[in-house]
């Protein structure tokens, strides 16, 4: 008989970032009110799971994440680096279209291959560091189920690279909302079914910006 595993990809809930920057890797970005409310929706979500282990990303929103999962489980937070949010060359500016740092032309030296992407992390060295966090959880879980709480653009690439889709997509079509739950479910070390949920989909009505909430 097969032993079936389930790895829970958890992207973070909203973040306070008034000011509207890409935030990325920068510290002291945290979950606001309604962020931490996502967290507990995720928390209700996974309470009747057979969770055995919680990893996050080191940076603090999704560490906040991850601590109502944990704490139903009676379980400690595991940080593991390489969930961490993607580079990105935009870090700590605003990048909306018509508006921000995409306006000056000394920018648009970083713009010239999306398909690498020429303004961050690699899509190939972001695939490969979450499937290797992916397969650590898988073994520490083994038999049982994990949460890795991570970011909208890590959670993304790490589901093309399960499905064996390319890596180049139009940002707007990721189907990875704030809060929300990508799960991998594995018979042995072979990918049998990969599920998605939203338990935060009411709260996102009340977040304006949360389809493309940036720094993710």
């Amino acid at each position: 008989m097969s032993t079936r595993t389930v790895v829970h990809l958890l992207r973070h809930g909203e973040v306070f970032n008034p000011t509207g920057v890409l935030y990325g890797r920068l510290p002291g970005f945290q979950l606001s009110d309604l962020g931490h409310q996502m967290a507990e929706r995720a928390a209700d979500a996974l309470a009747d799971r057979d969770i055995t282990v919680v990893t996050s990303s080191p940076l603090e929103r999704a560490q906040q994440t991850a601590a109502p999962v944990a704490a139903r489980h009676e379980l400690t937070v595991g940080i593991d680096d390489r969930l961490i949010e993607a580079a990105n060359v935009f870090e700590g500016q605003r990048v909306g279209v018509g508006d921000g740092v995409l306006k000056s032309p000394k920018s648009w030296r970083h713009l010239y291959n999306p398909f690498t992407p020429s303004w961050g992390e690699p899509y190939a060295a972001l695939a490969r560091r979450m499937r290797g966090a992916v397969a650590s959880a898988r073994e520490q879980a083994r038999g049982h189920e994990a949460v890795l709480v991570s970011h909208q653009l890590p959670v993304w690439i790490a589901r093309l690279d399960a499905e064996q889709r390319r890596f180049v997509h139009d940002p707007r079509k990721r189907q990875c909302s704030l809060a929300s739950i990508t799960s991998l479910t594995f018979d042995d070390d072979s990918l049998v079914a990969i599920t998605y949920t939203e338990p935060s989909a009411d709260l996102l009505r009340q977040s304006p910006g949360a389809a493309q909430a940036k720094g993710a």
